[in-house]
């Protein structure tokens, strides 16, 4: 986790003071659980809950560097917290982890706070959403030119780029969802998950308390398929903060200036030049993006462990899992403060609309050619022709719009009036409510 990245509440759940409080919890609901199931003594688990609440309270930093030391000599983080625990709780530490083993606890910590994780991040994506929403309703009927192979291409409006984001943003969260609830799940199993020295009904205990489901099947591990699926989803989530921050990146060039990130007052843009007003939240976005995309790999490699259980998934989900949590959160609160103070230009929109001298409604007259009676190659044929002559001379003096070369070709036949009506720019928004509808309903 890079603090310039980081914001405190994702960057608290992933502290180990909150990994050994959730460590705690699963120990104490267990023993709670086996109480009630008298395996063990009912005293027993109320020494552990009340003992060792008050002694998970407040971690310091002397009891970290405790709980570091013991594992020095144990090379076993589990053993090194329960032994530090036990020091706090007395003889009926004895009674912690019956029947249990040590991935009962870190595969159920670790799907705890990937849920809360989650949680977070849909929380981020409401936001983002939100904004995205705003914006496209203001700018729902704003003319600008639609590019392919950013090349103009045909009128579209500024509202409905958004909506198209906004659409894929909403997918996302519906993704980050279902990987929530495919995480939500607890193993509490013992070695190899057969529950040989603990009862089922312990797991299901723990794991209703915790808010999760009991894993079917644990094989001591909880199956990584679904840790694959969550960073998958992460992944997709910022694949398209890419996409919109690639969109404002190239809007932004000097040479487009159709919109623009908001340049706040004191704001410099370059050490040498002066002038720069750099896209910078943008190009940033694209490189947080590339961070959680790092971790697809990683985590589907996790899928395939040895037998009932090994630890090579280990070292990666201790990377992976802080860090592409992080970032995505960071990255998607990045992005809906863009969206919410970008700076849009629609006299720019419509001077680029309006550059290329009409080209933009070719395909308009095309088909309008068609329905008059003529071929669709000879249609096509004229309408290039006009529209290369125009595209060939835009900027010099003896050059003509796209409406005058198709005038003065014989093979045009419609006269001036069909041509302004095919050519008619109201043709190309008339639709836009009714994607508008599709997308934010009503």
């Amino acid at each position: 986790m890079i603090p310039r990245y980081t914001r405190p509440e994702m960057a608290a759940i992933w502290s180990p003071e909150t990994r050994f409080r959730i460590w705690f919890e699963i120990e104490a609901l267990a023993a709670e659980a086996m109480a009630n199931l008298g395996t063990i003594p009912a005293d027993a688990a109320r020494a552990i809950r009340e003992k060792g609440e008050a002694r998970t309270a407040v971690i310091s930093q002397a009891d970290l560097d405790r709980i570091d030391a013991i594992e020095r000599e144990t090379r076993h983080d589990v053993i090194a917290f329960l032994t530090w625990l036990g020091e706090g709780i007395g003889p009926e530490a004895r009674f912690m982890h019956q029947g249990m083993t040590s991935s009962d606890v870190l595969d159920t910590c670790l799907n705890v706070q990937m849920v809360r994780a989650a949680d977070l991040l849909i929380a981020d994506m409401d936001a983002l959403l939100a904004a995205l929403r705003m914006r496209a309703e203001e700018h729902r009927h704003t003319p600008t030119i639609g590019r392919s192979h950013g090349i103009h291409a045909e009128p579209t409006t500024f509202g409905l780029k958004l909506a198209g984001h906004y659409a894929e943003f909403f997918r996302g969260r519906e993704r980050l969802v279902t990987a929530r609830h495919e995480i939500a799940t607890c193993a509490i199993s013992g070695p190899v998950g057969t529950f040989a020295s603990v009862d089922p009904r312990v797991e299901a205990f723990v794991a209703e308390k915790l808010g999760l489901r009991p894993e079917p099947v644990s094989t001591q591990v909880i199956p990584r398929d679904r840790h694959a699926a969550y960073f998958c989803a992460l992944a997709v989530v910022a694949s398209g903060i890419e996409r919109l921050a690639t969109e404002v990146r190239h809007l932004q060039r000097s040479e487009v200036r159709e919109a623009e990130e908001f340049f706040h007052k004191g704001q410099k843009g370059s050490s040498a030049m002066p002038h720069k007003r750099n896209p910078v939240l943008s190009e940033n976005l694209t490189g947080l993006a590339r961070l959680v995309r790092a971790a697809v790999i990683p985590a589907l490699e996790n899928v395939a462990l040895w037998h009932e259980r090994d630890i090579s998934h280990s070292s990666v989900e201790r990377g992976i899992a802080p860090d592409a949590t992080v970032t995505l959160d960071f990255a998607l609160m990045r992005c809906a403060g863009m969206m919410e103070k970008l700076t849009i230009y629609p006299d720019r929109m419509r001077a680029n609309l309006e550059s290329l001298g009409g080209v933009v409604h070719s395909q308009k007259v095309l088909l309008a050619l068609t329905q008059a009676g003529v071929a669709r190659e000879a249609a096509y044929s004229a309408v290039q022709r006009a529209a290369m002559a125009t595209w060939e001379q835009l900027g010099t003096p003896d050059g003509k719009s796209f409406r005058d070369n198709l005038l003065a070709d014989d093979a045009v036949v419609l006269d001036a009036t069909a041509l302004d009506t095919a050519m008619d720019p109201a043709r190309d928004f008339a639709q836009v409510d009714t994607v508008f509808a599709r997308v934010f309903g009503g």
